[in-house]
C-alpha cells in the first residue's frame, strides 16, 4: 500500500493554520514537552504540569534524552516505558513539533524535529529504528512554520500511519474503536493534529471496509 498524502478538507478543521513559532518565546510547558523524547515521561510531565505542581517535577522527567543505563532501567518496568526514548537527539536548536505514538509492546514512537537556521526552518521526520520505517523523502525546509495541511503531507509522507493499522488491523476487519486505540497524536503547536488523523483514520477505515464488502457483509447477516 502507498503513503497517503491527501490534505483534503476537513469539516472544522482549518489546514490552513499555521502556528506563530516553534521557536522563543514559548511558555514553560511547551518548551519541556518539545524537546522530550520518552511517551512515558512526557505522560507524566504533563499530567503534573497540568496539576499546577511544576516545582514538584523530578530532574528525570524533564531530560531530553536517558543514558543508555538509564534506558536499560526503565525497560526492566515494563519495554513501554522505552517508547520515544530511542528517537535521535534532539539537537540544541530542535524542538519536536508533532509526534504519533503506537500501543505497541514497545510503544513505537515517529515525531517531526524543527530546527531554525537564518533565513529558513529544516524539518525532519525520525523514528526509533535509525530511519528504517521511513520513506526516501522525510525532510524539507520553509521559511515560515508550516500548516497543518503541510505537516500532514510531511508525515504521512515520510510515515505512513495507515500502513502500520493496514498491517495490524487488516486481518481482523479494521475495527475502527480498536484503531483508534492503538494511536495517539500530540502536537504542541497543532491544537487539531489529533482530530484531523482522528478524521482520516475514520475514512480511510471506512474505504477499506467497503472495498472489502465487510459493511456490506455484516448487513446481510443481520
Amino acid at each position: 500500500m502507498t503513503h497517503r498524502t491527501k490534505t483534503s478538507a476537513v469539516p472544522g478543521i482549518d489546514l490552513a493554520y499555521r502556528p506563530g513559532s516553534y521557536f522563543w518565546p514559548l511558555d514553560l510547558k511547551t518548551h519541556l514537552l518539545a524537546r522530550i523524547k520518552g511517551a512515558e515521561r512526557r505522560s507524566m510531565l504533563k499530567a503534573i504540569i497540568d496539576a499546577g505542581k511544576l516545582e514538584e517535577v523530578p530532574s528525570f522527567l524533564t531530560e531530553s534524552a536517558l543514558s543508555n543505563e538509564e534506558r536499560q532501567a526503565i525497560g526492566r518496568w515494563h519495554p513501554a516505558f522505552l517508547g520515544g526514548e530511542y528517537l535521535p537527539d534532539i539537537g540544541r536548536e530542535e524542538v519536536e513539533i508533532a509526534r504519533i505514538t503506537i500501543a505497541s509492546t514497545t510503544q513505537d514512537v515517529s515525531s517531526i524535529y524543527a530546527r531554525r537556521t537564518k533565513s529558513r526552518i529544516h524539518y525532519r521526520v525520525v523514528d526509533e529504528y535509525e530511519g528504517d520505517t521511513l520513506s526516501h523523502k522525510h525532510t524539507r525546509t520553509s521559511t515560515r512554520p508550516l500548516t497543518l495541511g503541510a505537516l500532514e503531507k510531511l508525515f504521512t509522507g515520510a510515515w505512513s500511519i495507515f500502513e502500520v493499522l493496514d498491517m495490524n488491523f487488516g486481518d481482523e476487519g479494521y475495527d475502527l474503536n480498536r484503531m483508534l486505540r492503538f494511536v495517539n497524536f500530540e502536537s504542541e503547536f497543532y491544537p487539531d493534529f489529533g482530530a484531523l488523523y482522528e478524521h482520516r483514520i475514520r475514512a480511510w477505515a471506512a474505504e477499506r471496509r467497503q472495498q472489502l464488502g465487510l459493511d456490506q457483509a455484516e448487513t446481510l447477516a443481520t
